[in-house]
């Protein structure tokens, strides 16, 4: 590991101007990913600049139903907020889904948005990387490559971002503010991953030295009936291998609303806004779900050992989306409890930051 220095920050405007006098410096949030990464030498900053003591750990939500969401707000604090699990519970079901409790303790929302990839040939220093090295080649499209990305990739890389809560972020299009020492500025989530194209090396669209202090939801009254699943290798401490966050509002058996964002597809949490497009107006049944999923998966371009995401992101979005068409047409108790907050898919995963 290369001898760094260490500094804590004190207010915003303080931490934005040593990171923008070193651009060799990081911000040090929790550091369950950006700590990992310096022990294998992927990351080398010459100082760590600790953003965890900042005024930037609240949640506020609005009478009009949006919410602010502080950037070092833990996982944690985020997944049992009482008023995101009533009016966003896809967003704490996928952060409870990822990482281990004493993980989320640490992991802050800021962060997590940051988190690197984890393909195994982007933490291997000893060979190629476009992402990590520039250039250098990317050896899983020949290689291993069984969980990589089916949506939005090239030659020049083909990993997937791990966050699961990028996944609901996504899906109930959240925006992240940030400041520099030019000012303050927001980006809208959608903008904020850069697509793959030749340059993977570049992954957001923040300006350098950008430190994002919050994370804003709008109103969106059809997140109260939405649900995140994730399907991954074992019960614990593992990364997705497909996911979905999901909203639906039903209106005498046809869709009025509806929110999908897919993970662990692409270089970034993948809004799936051409199945979107067919769901709106049309019957909430089984076929219209299938034939929405088949519209966003049209795009879908698998390696030799990854074609399986397409099947288990149509029956996972058929599945997911007939549960929650389900509840809308179920008994008036049952939609005026909504879908529950708790985990869907057990109580850990393998996401940190």
């Amino acid at each position: 590991m290369r001898e760094f220095g260490y500094r804590r920050a004190s207010d915003v405007a303080g931490a934005v101007a040593l990171l923008d006098a070193d651009p060799e410096a990081r911000f040090l949030g929790g550091g369950t990913n950006l700590v990992d990464l310096m022990k294998t030498g992927v990351e080398r900053p010459a100082q760590l600049v600790d953003v965890r003591a900042l005024p930037l750990d609240g949640i506020e939500v609005s009478e009009s139903g949006a919410a602010r969401i502080g950037a070092t707000v833990t996982n944690s604090d985020l997944a049992v907020h009482s008023e995101i699990r009533r009016r966003w519970p896809a967003l704490a079901q996928a952060v409870l889904a990822g990482a281990s409790g004493q993980l989320r303790n640490m992991a802050t929302v800021g962060g997590n948005l940051l988190q690197r990839t984890r393909c195994g040939y982007f933490a291997d220093v000893s060979g190629p990387c476009n992402k990590r090295v520039p250039g250098s080649g990317c050896p899983a499209v020949e290689g291993e490559h069984h969980n990589h990305a089916i949506l939005d990739a090239t030659d020049h890389c083909v990993s997937v971002h791990p966050s699961d809560m990028g996944v609901a972020l996504a899906a109930f299009d959240a925006v992240v503010e940030y400041e520099t020492a030019a000012g303050t500025g927001e980006l809208p989530l959608a903008d904020f991953y850069l697509p793959v194209g030749d340059t993977p090396h570049l992954e957001t669209a923040l300006p350098p030295g950008a430190l994002i202090t919050a994370v804003t939801l709008p109103p969106a009254p059809v997140a109260a009936h939405s649900r995140y699943r994730k399907v991954r290798e074992r019960a614990s401490y593992a990364f997705a291998l497909g996911s979905l966050t999901a909203a639906l509002e039903v209106r005498e058996g046809t869709v009025a609303d509806v929110r999908l964002a897919w993970g662990a597809v692409a270089s970034r949490p993948w809004r799936a806004r051409a199945a979107e497009e067919v769901l709106l107006g049309a019957p909430a049944a089984a076929a219209t779900f299938a034939a929405a999923a088949d519209a966003e998966l049209a795009a879908a371009r698998p390696l030799t050992h990854n074609a399986w995401k397409v099947t288990l992101l149509r029956n996972l979005t058929v599945a997911v989306l007939s549960e929650l068409a389900a509840d809308a047409t179920g008994p008036a108790a049952d939609r005026a409890a909504g879908p529950a907050a708790g985990p869907a898919t057990g109580p850990a995963g393998g996401e940190t930051r």
